[in-house]
């Protein structure tokens, strides 16, 4: 659904003096649904040689080494071989700041905010082998996220900026990196869930059991009643176990799922209802999003309650839907409890062409929420259409084929 999507890091040289640089880093979010949440990135990488970083603005290092060999009160800012560079807190004094930093590390996606979707810091670094492309890359590049993996650092064309109307810059060397997600790599098991309904069939499809873990197995998560309501005692290191962070004990186990309800029919249009309810008991979702595919999309004509937008990635094919809360209304996802859910109900046109509730065509294709892959209940088990009728068209033409006969009955009576 975002085959192009990436996380793009730039190094821009942007001074030169001897073996000191002036480094401008940015970090780019190209990814459509995709975002950072906290504790957000945690930029890392492992120096060829003896470098040191003097002085960064817009970010910092997590520690700061060994700097003993520098004397006087000219220390360094890091001299790790291998840095971890952190974002600056929000409210971070002004001769601390540059341009599009100080956010925690939150990246937006580029579909929710793209003037949210890049982050960038400025360093000073001191080292004598960086004009070699052979021992002057850094490498072993990391986001500290799970899930994403980096490539090694190639040198790319120079940046170019505007100065004014009239100017353009350019950095004098720039490098580039580029990490891509597998959900694979993050975690072994899904983090959400999918359960239908329908107004046609009394049956609820829920989530498949052990979706995201089974209770009781000694391999995965456990449940406790040792609090009420129930939760999730995540096993720790010493054989112990944690009570944060903490999930509602289900059948599916997992921290949110995403219901869909066919809820009415009409003449031209039909109505469905989409609830996300979260059952982390201690987590909120910041600014989530979820992304729904069906082949009726094209046809949407009304959205309540979230922003929409479509993901057209194929040519003309509009099958895939982005949604996402709306800026101090729903935006956040809270903890399980009474309030912890957000729903929207959708309306579309009945496209003739491909349009029925049978064989399960009214449900999605596939669902994610914040870029995680939900677990979709078999097809085999989705609700079906009452006394095996293949579409509602023809069990409504039925009814009121019946009805008119009574009608008729009726009314001959009475003449």
């Amino acid at each position: 659904m975002d085959p192009d999507g990436n996380i793009t890091i730039k190094w821009d040289f942007m001074t030169n003096s001897g073996d000191m640089y002036m480094v401008s880093v940015s970090i780019y979010n190209y990814q459509l649904y995709r975002h950072i949440e906290r504790p957000g990135w945690r930029l890392g990488w492992t120096w060829p040689n003896d470098e040191v970083i003097w002085d960064m603005r817009g970010a910092e290092t997590t520690n700061q080494g060994n700097c003993s060999k520098f004397k006087g009160d000219n220390i360094p800012h890091c001299c790790e071989k291998s840095p971890t560079i952190v974002d600056l807190l929000p409210g971070t004094p002004y001769n601390m700041q540059t341009k599009n930093c100080c956010r925690g590390g939150v990246l937006s996606s580029l579909t929710q905010d793209r003037t949210l979707a890049m982050a960038s810091f400025q360093m000073s670094m001191e080292s004598a082998n960086i004009s070699s492309p052979a021992t002057g890359k850094p490498s072993n590049f990391t986001l500290g996220i799970p899930g994403y993996t980096c490539s090694n650092a190639t040198v790319v064309a120079p940046s170019k900026f505007q100065f004014d109307k009239q100017r353009t810059t350019q950095a004098l060397m720039t490098w580039e990196i580029t990490c891509s997600f597998s959900q694979f790599r993050e975690s072994a098991t899904p983090s959400c869930c999918v359960s239908l309904s329908t107004f046609y069939n009394s049956t609820i499809v829920s989530c498949p059991r052990c979706s995201c873990g089974c209770q009781g197995e000694p391999t995965l998560p456990t449940c406790s009643r040792q609090a009420s309501p129930y939760f999730l005692r995540l096993p720790n290191g010493d054989g112990g176990s944690t009570t944060s962070p903490a999930v509602l004990c289900t059948p599916h186990m997992c921290p949110i799922r995403v219901h869909w309800h066919v809820k009415e029919s009409y003449r031209e249009y039909w109505r469905v209802k989409v609830t996300i309810t979260n059952f982390n008991m201690y987590s909120n979702y910041s600014d989530w999003n979820l992304v729904i595919q069906h082949p009726n999309f094209r046809s949407i004509l009304q959205i309540f309650s979230f922003n929409y937008l479509p993901l057209v990635q194929y040519g003309e094919i509009n099958d895939t839907a982005m949604f996402w809360g709306i800026k101090h209304y729903n935006d956040m996802l809270i903890q399980c409890g009474e309030n912890g859910n957000v729903q929207t109900e959708m309306l579309l046109h009945k496209d003739a062409a491909d349009f029925t509730f049978g064989g399960g065509w009214a449900f999605p294709r596939r669902l994610s929420f914040n870029g995680h892959d939900c677990v979709m209940p078999p097809p085999d088990s989705y609700p079906t259409m009452p006394n095996g009728s293949s579409t509602l068209s023809s069990l409504v033409h039925c009814v009121s084929l019946v009805l008119s006969s009574f009608l008729l009955s009726v009314v001959l009576l009475l003449l």
